[in-house]
């Protein structure tokens, strides 16, 4: 069965960018235009075993016509699976769903209620981009749902959509949009937002979730859906750091970073292009101020409270958390400097342009092309084998290495965890579910140890780059004292974290691969 697909990007906007744009020659020349409001109602069963899916199911009024659609994750974020048809009322019609992956969720008797509505005033320009024929949608309303009570979620969003021509297009369009007003890479679709609103959780911070990798996705698909799923993880948390200072999300968006970036190194040369190139130096360069506030909210949320315990009487402790406080205050204004800037925002639509229209993907020399056909599971497996030998290698006689070396041991097991984590998809079944939870517990008993050392010289550069170098005479004797036995307390973990590291690492070298 041939399954339609909606090649779709979406960018989030405010009111004011809209009038922008419609007043701009882009859209007053569209060779076609229309304006429509759309009300929608989404619905699922009382157990949510639509959402537990990953599908989407609506019906849209359009004047007297009710149209309605089914929507699968697809790759994750740009392309997706769409199944739409016209139908007699304003009721779901399952019957014209019987050649989708409807029925093998639903029982026959499934009971479907409403959960939430939109409302919707679009404004549609047909737009020519190159050889392509886009379809630019701009979209103002709201999101309710009863179980929110009177709480609602604004929609103010711009949808491009591929109607006939080459996806590069469409982002090309999109950075011709970018250059008129500041606009971000959307990654949540107004059903998607429905669900949190009704569920509570529309401003909670968001983890990384599982890829959905299909069994039978080429290399060149699995990187693709892995790449959306990071830029999905940084931008969710990107927004609630746009809104607030919010130490989880900052975390979860450098974690969002490192997997992308673990990402890049994990497909490697299959990916490597000029363009990639420049755009994980950009990537690396820019984010740096994140890993600065980050060390810092560790130091004072984990490291000062610890030695508080253990000195209740050092007031030395007291200026060194005001120095410390008055750090963060400054990285956190870097941040919001660098997620606030239109480099920023262009850096996501390059990546995003890049992932699915790239230099990588054209490029028909060598064995490239097969490569990038190549079953994404044989390729999985064969980077998952070197990984782990990587990890077996370098971790040996852990607890006699040196710091440097403790790092390199701590790098590449961090590869082999979101390579184990990207890769779940691929391996299905029960026993490989076991084994796989089995060996990334072990990972993750590993990479404690070794994020705890690691976090030992963390906290040493925080104390000497921030209170020692930087305030210079600005420190008190007793603020100096008091960084000086912070040092000292936290260097006394050492030992005993690295024997407990070397246990880690003698447990994952006998934890049998899920992949075989």
């Amino acid at each position: 069965m041939s399954v339609p697909r909606e090649i779709e990007l979406k960018l989030e906007c405010e009111p004011s960018d809209l009038a922008v744009l419609q007043d701009h020659p882009l859209l007053r020349e569209a060779s076609e235009r229309g304006e429509a409001e759309l009300a929608s109602v989404y619905y699922d069963t009382p157990d949510r075993d639509l959402r537990a899916a990953g599908l989407g199911l609506r019906v849209r009024r359009i004047g007297e016509r009710h149209v309605q659609t089914l929507k699968a994750e697809g790759d994750g974020l740009f392309a997706r699976p769409e199944w739409e048809e016209e139908i007699g009322g304003p009721e779901p019609d399952l019957a014209v769903l019987a050649d989708t992956p409807l029925p093998d969720i639903l029982e026959r008797d499934a009971r479907l209620e409403p959960l939430f509505t939109t409302a919707v005033t679009r404004k549609t320009y047909l737009v020519r981009q190159g050889a392509s024929t886009v379809e630019v949608a701009l979209d103002t309303g709201r999101i309710e749902a009863p179980a929110a009570g009177d709480r609602i979620a604004t929609i103010c969003e711009i949808e491009l959509e591929l109607k006939a021509g080459e996806a590069s297009d469409v982002f090309a369009l999109a950075h011709a949009v970018a250059a008129l007003v500041p606009v971000r890479l959307g990654v949540r679709t107004k059903a998607e937002r429905g669900y949190a609103l009704a569920a509570g959780t529309l401003e909670r911070v968001h983890k990384a979730e599982p890829v959905p990798l299909r069994e039978e996705a080429t290399a060149a698909e699995a990187f693709r859906a892995i790449a959306h799923a990071c830029l999905r993880h940084m931008r969710l948390n990107e927004a609630i750091l746009l809104e607030r200072r919010d130490a989880g999300a900052l975390h979860q968006m450098r974690v969002a970073i490192r997997r992308l970036r673990s990402a890049f190194s994990l497909f490697g040369d299959l990916v490597e292009d000029a363009m990639g190139e420049r755009l994980q130096a950009e990537l690396k360069r820019m984010t740096e101020p994140l890993g600065r506030a980050r060390n810092l909210d560790v130091f004072l949320a984990t490291t000062l409270p610890a030695e508080r315990e253990r000195h209740p009487d050092e007031v030395g402790l007291l200026g060194l958390e005001r120095q410390l406080e008055a750090a963060r205050t400054s990285a956190y204004a870097e941040v919001e400097a660098l997620i606030g800037s239109e480099a920023w925002r262009a850096l996501a639509l390059d990546l995003i342009g890049w992932i699915n229209a790239g230099p990588w993907l054209r490029d028909g020399s060598g064995d490239r092309p097969v490569r990038r056909d190549e079953p994404a599971r044989d390729f999985a497996d064969r980077e998952l084998d070197r990984r782990r030998r990587q990890v077996k290698k370098r971790g040996r006689r852990l607890d006699r290495l040196s710091p440097e070396e403790r790092h390199r041991v701590r790098i590449a097991a961090k590869k082999l965890r979101y390579g184990a984590e990207f890769f779940a998809g691929l391996y299905p079944g029960r026993k490989a579910g076991r084994r796989h939870a089995a060996f990334v517990k072990a990972l993750s008993g590993l990479q404690d140890q070794l994020g705890a050392l690691n976090d030992i010289a963390t906290a040493h550069d925080v104390v000497r780059g921030e209170v020692v170098e930087e305030s210079g005479s600005e420190a008190g004797p007793s603020t100096l004292f008091a960084a000086g036995m912070a040092a000292a307390d936290i260097e006394a973990r050492s030992g005993k974290l690295l024997d407990e590291a070397a246990e880690a690492h003698a447990e994952l070298v006998d934890a049998k691969p899920f992949w075989h």
